[in-house]
């Protein structure tokens, strides 16, 4: 595997602008959003479906869809602009620096082939020593199996996906991840598709594999809940722009920005209290946005200049930045 620049940041996004092309015209999704994951950090992205959060870690990867284009910004891994990477080191970035976690393990997983068979594979493109030996291989696929918890890793190596319940499916692919050193390991709402009880044992696993491994992790999801459990920092995202950022202790203490305060009004309270109303009215149209801050039109504290500019990121606590008029 190539050696990259030492830096403090495994991760640094730089005002990424992306849009899609569609045959209306291009739809302006990402809005300049800049963020940092340090080395062995624990970080999330929150908000509504549709806000960016996925194209926004499949920009980190380098596996946007072809209709996406990359119309400003720079996103730096290791210290190393991706953008500038050889077509070489891109395919060492994702086979070698860099494991994504999907939110569908059947998606995932291919039908065809055991799950001993996939893993190896993995194995054998990871650049460590003796990957190319049969017995490492092996070796790294029975511990991977064990380390999440895995029953009887022997027999489920000769299992197809199909044969595996959907919890034992998504700890796979966390195996798979993890069965080789990374340097960033991103899940993209791995939990959607299992119930809450297994929901809670796949996120205590996904966070317990990563500190072991001393590995960075991005976790998207739409729950305040997961992010508060799992990540030291959060990231607040409104359809593509990021409008606050602090970490997690912090971000419940006090939420600054007024679509964070609605992302909070809408959690359950064990106390009662009736059911919430939510945020009125819905994520803008992309193809036309906005002018100003996006959130502008759905906010119930929004001033005559958040209609007409684009709001700076300010810092009224000290490292909880947030991108809004009412703190400037």
């Amino acid at each position: 595997m190539e050696k990259y620049n030492n830096s403090e940041n495994v991760v640094d996004v730089k005002g990424l602008y992306v849009s899609f092309r569609t045959f209306k015209g291009y739809l302006k999704v990402l809005n300049g959003v800049n963020m940092q994951v340090r080395r062995g950090e624990k970080v999330s992205i929150v908000g509504e479906s549709g806000c960016g959060k996925t194209t926004t870690v499949n920009s980190i990867a380098q596996i946007l869809a072809r209709q996406a284009k990359v119309d400003n910004g720079e996103i730096f891994f290791n210290g190393k602009n991706i953008f500038k990477m050889s077509s070489k080191e891109k395919k060492n970035l994702r086979s070698q620096g860099i494991s994504v976690i999907f939110q569908d393990p059947i998606a995932s997983l291919n039908p065809v082939f055991t799950i001993g068979t996939q893993m190896k594979e993995v194995i054998h493109y990871s650049g460590i020593e003796g990957a190319s030996s049969k017995q490492v291989q092996h070796e790294r696929v029975i511990n991977a199996l064990k380390e999440t918890s895995l029953p009887d890793p022997e027999r489920i190596m000769e299992n197809y996906p199909f044969q595996l319940s959907g919890g034992m499916r998504q700890r796979i692919c966390i195996a798979m991840s993890l069965s080789t050193p990374r340097n960033l390991v991103i899940a993209d709402e791995p939990t959607t598709n299992l119930d809450v009880t297994i929901q809670d044992q796949v996120l205590k696993t996904l966070k317990k594999r990563v500190e072991e491994k001393g590995s960075a992790l991005i976790l998207i999801t739409h729950s305040l809940g997961v992010a508060r459990e799992v990540a030291d920092r959060i990231y607040v995202m409104y359809a593509g722009s990021i409008v606050e950022t602090t970490t997690s202790d912090e971000l419940f203490r006090e939420a600054l920005h007024p679509y964070t305060q609605g992302l909070m009004s809408c959690i359950p309270k064990l106390s009662g209290g009736g059911i919430a109303t939510g945020i009125p009215g819905r994520i803008p149209n992309y193809l036309n946005p906005p002018k100003g801050c996006r959130f502008a039109p759905r906010c119930p504290k929004a001033l005559a200049v958040c209609h007409e500019s684009t709001p700076p990121i300010f810092e009224p606590i000290k490292d909880h930045q947030v991108s809004c008029f009412l703190y400037g």
